[in-house]
């Protein structure tokens, strides 16, 4: 092991290259990796140099932040919640195992009553954080582990992270920071409302480490980089601040270390939610596979240190642990670092036992020999506590507000370190507030201005977007056989490949009449000439949102002049008024809105069924539904059998816009991944909650990405048989922030959309029997030709409609029964009522439906109260 985890050995950088590379960091221009890589290799008076302009970039940006001359720190315990792990880190003597946790007279995890001791002793100490660092999975590979946590009653290690955090702020006041390894985008979701920041070092992206044996990394599933790139991602989306890092010297070269800098700066670029990189040099451990291997070099650490400043810029935060490093304050002060990370007074370091921390007053008579004054801060970096929402939770305000210094956003000196409530916000559903008129002055006032104010910092950076987003945009190139394709298709569209169907849903011209035609001949096989439509209310309940879904312009902070949220009052009042006209449904969606509670969505079902006990409750899109989960502990299984019980009848299919997260991570910033669309999904079908399907379509997709999403969504339904239609999105692109930022196409074309409705018809066939179009994105001309292509179903008459009207659609935000009758007729077919799983309309229903034309009249206000 010590010789396979040595580096291959490279030549050095010629003298030229060392120049050229100096030069270009000294001017300030961008580096590449090939120049990064030789400046990692600077030595003596090319490393002085290099040391110098990196120090130049770090005190530009500690001056841009408002603290020149300082370096910080976080005062902090650190947690060993559990010892135990599914990886086998070579270099590592964190991890053990059961039987050895047993002979020392120890647990599988740490109870809660040794948990608490610590914190308790932190926060009299003055400390504000607390390190939970523990080992990834456990349960996964030891059934002590998996035992422990049943018998506790937790489903899982994040479980009782989640539970364990909660207490810590209760009871004694100290902010979590999570190190739990990797997590999934849920397990964010799951933690971000206990702790304000989290971490996972990526210590390295050479896959050479981790597959080849031998390597530090081999045998360690956790360490596969693409899995730690996907987390640091994952955390940016969730907008959480993370903590990321490189370990050095164990056995990469010099470009692979250059390369893991640049992955970290592409997730912080895309993102902002990288709060701080960790620059940890490794060293050789007793008992280890890797004891052999010598330590890194200080030379090497403050290399990297200096050329991770040059890559990261003067924004970024750069922290080397001070008790690895022998001393070399200064030189890593000159290096670069403006942080020196959490140092405790009551823990060791549990990963590192051998190395103590410094005691605070040498680390800030140190720090002072450098020039710099050593200040406090919490365990979330000051430039998050400033910016709010949507990066802390509501429930977590009030712990920050009782440590922070709202000037500084640093910790308060002089704060009281003492337990504070967590809990859901207002400990119900909220009051009305905002634009609740917006149903209705969308169409005669607008919006009040085209985008947010926070336009070029909550969807994260366009322009690394931009980068990310052209290879999906390019056109493949198509070969198959137009003629055969059709034909497969007119005679058994199942049988169709995956080359024909691309060849078919690029079709043109005479090819494209073709395949409406046979797709408009499969519906009439199916559904007949009759064309379908609801008399439903949509009940957008809230537009507060912070999800950061760049194709949305439905969305506003709970400062914006159109944001609104509505009481449940109100929504009962707006279900009862579209009852009296002859709805059979209401269709309720709305933002994932900071200070609603888990349990709004249960609230807003029951008082719609409370006040109108006969309507069908089409609510709540799968991000809604794994909101609701993961705030209130639930899983999604329990959840929706909660929502059930509530009232729930069956959920929309939207939040899907494109299945396939290469499309998905462009469109959406922090919206929920594909597999968990369809965990949602597969769960409320397995339930008997039927839900509709769709898809978003006209932006940064190409008609493979239709292919994939068509496939997904026929295989799903194969297999629970729960969907009811399946509906086609043309994205609206007038306000929408990916468009005005110059990225997204300006909406399908005419083509796209008889492709897509003809190609949903049959692809989809026979596994989901009704296509819908719609009325609010294409009008009553384009409605109808969707219904000459393959399309059975005009959806409902909606009564109100706000999101697609936020965006642009000029097609109004309601349509009358005669409206929609009028678009069959002029498709040559008739009309006819359906409820929400496509049954036969009550005669009353009908009749009631019939007297007020399907919408509200405009002497029957909508109640504000």
């Amino acid at each position: 092991m010590t010789n396979s985890a040595q580096p291959p050995e490279a030549g050095r950088p010629t003298a030229n290259a060392m120049r050229r590379a100096l030069k270009r960091a000294r001017d300030g221009v961008a580096l590449d990796v090939t120049e990064a890589a030789v400046l990692l290799q600077a030595r003596g008076a090319d490393l002085d140099d290099l040391t110098a302009s990196a120090a130049r970039v770090r005190d530009a940006g500690l001056d841009a932040a408002g603290r020149p001359g300082v370096i910080t720190y976080s005062k902090s315990v650190f947690i060993p919640l559990t010892r135990l792990c599914r990886d086998k880190c070579h270099y590592c003597t964190f991890a053990t195992v059961p039987g050895k946790l047993r002979r020392d007279g120890h647990g599988m995890f740490m109870s809660p009553d040794e948990v608490l001791d610590i914190a308790r002793r932190g926060a009299e100490l003055g400390c504000k954080e607390a390190l939970i660092t523990l080992g990834d999975k456990p349960e996964d590979r030891w059934p002590e582990a998996r035992e422990w946590l049943e018998a506790e009653g937790y489903d899982d290690t994040i479980a009782y992270v989640r539970a364990i955090s909660i207490r810590i702020l209760e009871e004694t006041g100290l902010l979590p920071h999570l190190n739990p390894g990797v997590m999934t985008w849920t397990d964010f979701q799951r933690l971000k409302p206990v702790a304000p920041s989290m971490g996972m070092m990526l210590e390295t992206t050479s896959e050479r480490l981790w597959s080849e044996p031998g390597q530090p990394h081999y045998g360690s599933p956790d360490k596969e980089p693409a899995v730690r790139l996907r987390v640091l991602e994952d955390a940016g989306r969730s907008s959480v601040p993370f903590t990321s890092g490189l370990l050095i010297g164990i056995g990469e070269t010099y470009e692979e270390r250059a390369d893991s800098l640049f992955a970290l700066r592409r997730v912080a670029r895309s993102y902002h939610g990288v709060q701080e990189l960790i620059i940890q040099n490794f060293r050789a451990k007793p008992d280890t596979a890797m004891r052999g291997m010598p330590d890194a070099e200080i030379d090497d650490l403050v290399a990297t240190i200096a050329v991770a400043r040059h890559i990261m810029g003067p924004a970024g935060n750069i922290q080397a642990p001070p008790n690895l490093i022998a001393g070399e304050y200064e030189r890593l002060i000159g290096a670069g670092i403006d942080d020196w990370g959490g140092v405790s007074p009551v823990t060791i370091d549990h990963v590192n036992p051998e190395k103590p921390w410094p005691k605070l007053d040498e680390l800030a008579e140190r720090s002072a020999a450098a020039g710099f004054r050593l200040a406090e801060r919490l365990c979330v970096y000051p430039e998050f506590v400033q910016r709010g929402e949507p990066w802390l939770d509501p429930r977590l305000l009030p712990h920050l507000r009782a440590l922070a210094d709202p000037e500084t956003g640093l910790a308060r000196p002089d704060a009281v370190v003492e337990g504070h409530p967590w809990q859901e916000p207002d400990e119900g559903y909220v009051a009305s507030s905002g634009r609740t008129d917006l149903h209705r002055t969308i169409d005669t006032d607008g919006r009040t201005s085209d985008r947010r104010d926070d336009f070029d910092e909550v969807y994260g950076d366009w322009e690394a977007l931009r980068e990310q987003a052209a290879p999906g945009m390019v056109p493949s190139r198509i070969d198959g056989d137009v003629r055969a394709a059709l034909k497969q298709a007119a005679d058994d569209p199942t049988k169709l490949t995956d080359d024909e169907a691309l060849a078919l849903l690029h079709a043109d011209g005479p090819a494209l009449d073709a395949l409406c035609s046979v797709a408009d001949d499969i519906r009439k096989t199916v559904n007949g000439d009759d064309v379908t439509y609801i008399v439903t209310r949509n009940i957008n309940f809230t537009n507060v949102c912070y999800t950061g879904c760049r194709f949305c312009a439905f969305a506003q902070r709970r400062t914006d002049a159109d944001a609104y949220t509505l009481s449940l009052d109100q929504v009962a009042d707006r279900a009862a008024q579209a009852w009296d006209v002859g709805a059979v449904e209401v269709c309720m969606q709305g933002g994932i809105h900071p200070d609603l509670p888990g349990t709004a969505y249960f609230d807003i079902a029951r008082a719609v069924k409370e006040r109108v006990p006969g309507m069908h409750v089409h609510a709540f899109s799968p991000m809604e539904v794994v909101n609701g989960a993961t705030r209130t502990g639930l899983s999604i299984r329990e959840w929706l059998t909660a929502a059930k019980e509530a009232g729930l009848g069956s959920i929309p299919g939207t939040a899907a816009e494109i299945l396939d997260d290469e499309v998905r991570w462009i469109l959406t910033k922090g919206k929920l991944p594909t597999a968990t669309w369809i965990e949602v999904i597969k769960t409320a079908h397995e339930l008997g909650i039927r839900s509709s399907s769709t898809m978003m379509y006209g932006h940064v997709d190409q008609p493979r990405h239709w292919l994939g999403h068509f496939r997904t969504l026929a295989g799903i339904q194969q297999e629970t048989g729960g969907f009811t239609e399946f509906v086609t999105l043309p994205f609206i692109h007038t306000n929408a922030p990916v468009y005005l930022a110059g990225i997204a196409r300006p909406g399908p074309t005419t083509r796209d959309n008889r492709a897509v409705t003809a190609m949903a018809r049959i692809l989809l066939h026979p596994h989901i029997p009704n296509i819908q179009t719609s009325w609010v994105k294409l009008g009553q001309e384009g409605a109808a030709e969707m219904l000459r292509s393959g399309a059975n179903d005009l959806g409902g008459t909606l009564m109100e409609e706000t999101i697609s009207r936020m965006a642009g659609s000029s097609y109004g935000s309601y349509r009358s029964i005669e409206d929609l009758v009028a678009i069959a007729e002029a498709a040559g077919r008739p009309a006819k009522p359906r409820t929400t799983l496509y049954g036969e309309v009550p005669e009353e229903r009908q009749r009631a439906a019939l007297a007020s034309d399907g919408h509200l009249p405009e002497l029957l206000p909508v109640v504000e109260g």
